[in-house]
């Protein structure tokens, strides 16, 4: 509808389509979320299993090299406890910083929040306050 025909409308008229778009509008964005969230978790399903397959066993492997140290270490030292021990604080030190620089690429990557869709709501709720000059660009 143009502007004149909005003036001749009555407002009862009027209300009712601006409630049925309004529902439009916001079944709209939803539909875009879901759309939008479906994409990016396609992409990130194929990545996590391997991640997670290689995951296990990288621990396997970790725990073998563990064992190895730690009998070479007790065999060097004569002390297996003590031996242990410098494993293990080696291995906090290796998790701190893979911690800190997993922390930083974290940031790095984002928010996870659909952003096309968040935009298009600021959009919206921009052009229901002004739809005069909204609708002009």
């Amino acid at each position: 509808m143009d502007h004149e025909e909005l003036k001749t409308q009555p407002l009862g008229e009027l209300f009712k389509q601006l409630s049925q778009d309004t529902a439009t509008l916001v079944r709209q964005e939803i539909q875009l979320a879901k759309v939008e969230m479906s994409e990016k978790s396609q992409h990130a399903k194929p990545a996590a299993g391997m991640l997670g397959g290689a995951g296990v066993i990288g621990f396997l492997a970790l725990f073998s090299f563990t064992l190895f140290l730690i009998f070479m270490l007790g065999e060097l030292l004569n002390n297996v406890w003590l031996a242990a021990l410098i494993v293990t604080v080696i291995y906090g030190a290796v998790a701190a910083f893979l911690a800190m620089k997993g922390k930083e690429k974290l940031k790095e990557a984002g928010p996870a929040k659909p952003e096309q869709t968040v935009e298009t709501v600021k959009e919206d709720i921009e052009w229901a306050k002004h739809p005069t000059t909204s609708a002009k660009r």
